[in-house]
C-alpha cells in the first residue's frame, strides 16, 4: 500500500497519516528485541506509507528513539512527522540500577522526572542527540497526571508552570525547533488543565476514545475542536482486548480485563462479525470518526504487526458497521462534524 492510500489529515501546519506508528515496543518492551527486527518494522511501516512517528525517552531510557532515528536516518526530512516528550531525563548509572520496568535490556541510565525549564532543555537536546536529528515536530509533556505522580502531581505542575517547563517549550515552538507542544498523556484532565493554563497545540491521548472507552467526548473533544487543537489517538485497542478480542487474560489498560469489559467486547466483536470486519479494523478506524482527531497511534513489535496494522486501515469500514454500533448504544451518536 503506498501512502496515497493512506487517509492524510492536518493538524495544525502538520500533516498526518491517519495511522501512526507507535515505538515504545521498539525500546525492548517486555522482551529484547534485535536491532534488525526494530529496523524492519520501521522500515515497513515507511515502505507501506506511514509517515507519523512517536517516541520517548521512557521507552527502554533512549533505546526506541534511537533506534527510530537510525531506520528513519537517510529519509526526506520533510515527508515525515515525529515527536518525542519530554518530562524524564536519563541520567547514567551502573548495570542493574536501571529501573525499567516494563522495558528489558536497557541502556544504564535511570529515569529523572524534571519538568522545569533546564529539565526540558536538557530533555529536548538528548532526544535529538538519540534521533540524530535537528528538529522534531511534535514535543509533548509526558505523563504530567495523578495517574503517574500521585500526591506529587501539585509539584510537578509547578515545575511545568512556575519554573519554566512550559515557557522552554514555547521557546522551542518559537524558534522552529519544535513545530507543536502538547502532553502526552493517559487521562482527559490534564489535557482540560493545559486548555485552561497553557496555549497548547495538540494532545496524545492514550484510550480515552476507544470503542470501549469514550470518556473524551463528552468535553475534552469538543473543547479541542473549538480550540483547534488537534488529538492524536494512541492506545485504541486499550493495551490488547480490542485487538485479541474477549478471550481469557485479555487486557483492558495494563490490567485483567474485567467481565462487563469482556462482554462489551464481545458485543462489538459480534457487530463487526456481522458486517465482516475484524474487531481491530474497527478499532483502529473508530477514534478518526471525531473531527478533533488527526492521527490513531499504534504500537508494533515486528514488521507484521505494523504490515497488519496498515491493512486494517486500507479500506474504511461500512457505515452499516457504525450506525448498527450506534443502534446498539455501543458508541456514541456521531459527533457534528464528522469526517470519516
Amino acid at each position: 500500500m503506498d501512502r496515497s492510500q493512506l487517509q492524510l489529515r492536518r493538524g495544525g501546519d502538520l500533516a498526518f497519516t491517519a495511522l501512526g506508528l507507535g515505538t515504545a515496543p521498539l525500546g525492548n518492551m517486555h522482551a529484547p528485541l534485535s536491532e534488525f527486527d526494530a529496523h524492519m518494522t520501521v522500515d515497513t511501516a515507511w515502505n507501506m506509507g506511514i509517515r507519523h512517528f512517536d517516541t520517548a525517552p521512557l521507552y527502554g531510557h533512549g533505546l526506541a528513539e534511537a533506534r527510530l532515528g537510525a531506520a528513519l536516518r537517510g529519509r526526506p526530512r520533510s515527508e515525515f512527522v515525529v515527536s518525542t516528550k519530554v518530562g524524564r531525563r536519563l541520567e547514567p548509572c551502573a548495570p542493574g540500577e536501571e529501573g525499567s520496568g516494563i522495558y528489558v535490556n536497557t541502556p544504564p541510565a535511570r529515569v529523572l522526572f524534571d519538568y522545569s525549564y533546564d529539565g526540558v532543555m536538557v530533555a529536548f537536546e538528548e532526544s535529538l542527540r538519540r534521533l540524530g536529528l535537528d528538529r522534531v515536530d511534535i514535543l509533548y509533556v509526558h505523563d504530567i497526571e495523578v495517574a503517574t505522580h500521585g500526591e506529587e502531581l501539585d509539584l510537578r505542575a509547578r515545575e511545568l508552570l512556575d519554573l519554566g517547563g512550559w515557557r522552554a517549550l514555547s521557546e522551542l515552538r518559537a524558534s522552529g525547533a519544535v513545530s507543536a507542544i502538547g502532553a502526552g498523556v493517559n487521562s482527559c484532565a490534564p489535557c482540560e488543565w493545559l486548555l485552561d493554563h497553557a496555549d497548547p497545540d495538540i494532545f496524545l491521548l492514550a484510550g480515552r476514545y476507544t470503542l470501549l472507552d469514550t470518556t473524551a467526548a463528552e468535553r475534552l473533544l469538543p473543547r479541542c475542536v473549538e480550540r483547534r487543537v488537534g488529538v492524536v489517538l494512541g492506545g485504541p485497542f486499550n493495551s490488547g482486548v480490542l485487538a485479541t478480542g474477549p478471550r481469557p487474560g485479555a487486557f483492558y489498560d495494563y490490567a485483567p480485563a474485567a467481565s462487563d469489559i469482556l462482554e462489551r467486547t464481545a458485543a462489538l466483536a459480534g457487530v463487526c462479525e456481522r458486517h465482516g470486519v475484524s474487531l481491530a479494523k474497527a478499532a483502529l478506524q473508530f477514534p478518526l470518526r471525531h473531527p478533533a482527531v488527526v492521527s490513531v497511534l499504534a504500537g508494533a513489535r515486528t514488521a507484521a504487526e505494523a504490515r497488519r496494522n496498515i491493512e486494517a486501515m486500507a479500506t474504511p469500514c461500512a457505515p452499516a458497521l457504525w450506525a448498527e454500533l450506534q443502534a446498539l448504544g455501543l458508541i456514541p451518536s456521531n459527533p457534528e462534524g464528522v469526517v470519516c
